[in-house]
């Protein structure tokens, strides 16, 4: 992956956290099956950890949107609404692709 990529860094954590699960497993005892889970789960956790914000962003400006879209609020008070929620998103999520 490009270093100038803005998902670089999320790509790393989440390969870090597969390798870590994949070394863990060969210490470990246990039959094949669990250490097949226990890396699926590692990838699970990394991709929930790494794309929280992004839920979290979509969430309210689904709110955001959903209000605006109710017709009750003229068209300046709905402009300035949507300026100061995307005013608000966390900085990983902006002008930023998610693949």
């Amino acid at each position: 992956m490009q270093n100038d990529n803005p998902n670089t860094e999320r790509y790393i954590t989440i390969a870090r956290a597969c390798l870590k699960a994949i070394n863990d497993t060969t210490k470990n005892s246990g039959d094949r099956e669990q250490k097949i889970q226990a890396v699926y789960q590692a990838i699970d956790s990394a991709f929930q950890a790494e794309f929280a914000d992004y839920r979290e962003s979509v969430a309210i400006m689904a709110t955001v949107l959903e209000r605006i879209a109710s017709g009750q609020l003229d068209g300046e008070k709905a402009a300035d609404l949507a300026r100061k929620t995307l005013d608000q998103q966390p900085e990983n999520t902006r002008k930023s692709m998610m693949h």
